[in-house]
C-alpha cells in the first residue's frame, strides 16, 4: 500500500492534528497541526514541519532554537484524520524550554505543579 498526503482527511481549514512522541521514551512531546505541505515536507526531509494557526505560517520545528525533531516513524489513525509522529527530539520540544509541552501536572483539586526543569531560557532563544 502507498499513501499520498492527499489521501489523509484534513479539516475545513486544510489541517490535520499531529501528536508528537519521543521515540525512546514514549513521552508525548507536543500536539500541532500539519497541512498537506507540512506532511509532504516532513516525509521528504525526515524532520517535522507544521502549520502555525496563530501565526498563519508554515514552520520547521527547531528552525529558531535548533531543537529539531528527526522522524523515526509516522502513523495515521484508522480514520486517516490524525497523525502520530515518533521522533528523536534534539533538545527541548516546548517553546517554554521544557523537553515536553506537557509539563504542567493538574491535580484533582486544581493544583498545578511543573514536571521537570527548563532545558533552555526561552528569552535567550526567541527574545521577548
Amino acid at each position: 500500500m502507498k499513501i499520498d498526503p492527499e489521501d489523509l482527511k484534513y479539516d475545513k481549514d486544510g489541517l490535520i492534528p499531529a501528536i508528537v512522541q519521543d521515540a525512546a521514551t514514549g513521552k508525548v512531546l507536543m500536539m500541532a497541526y500539519m497541512n498537506r505541505e507540512a506532511v509532504a515536507k516532513s516525509l521528504s526531509t525526515g524532520e517535522t514541519w507544521f502549520w502555525s494557526r496563530s501565526r498563519q505560517q508554515f514552520w520547521h520545528k527547531g528552525e529558531t532554537s535548533g531543537h529539531v525533531q528527526k522522524i523515526k516513524e509516522m502513523y495515521f489513525d484508522c480514520d486517516r484524520d490524525t497523525l502520530l509522529l515518533m521522533v528523536e527530539q534534539r533538545g527541548a520540544a516546548c517553546h517554554e524550554g521544557f523537553f515536553t509541552c506537557f509539563h504542567y501536572s493538574l491535580a484533582p483539586d486544581g493544583t498545578v505543579t511543573i514536571d521537570g526543569r527548563p532545558l533552555f531560557d526561552p528569552e535567550k532563544v526567541y527574545g521577548k
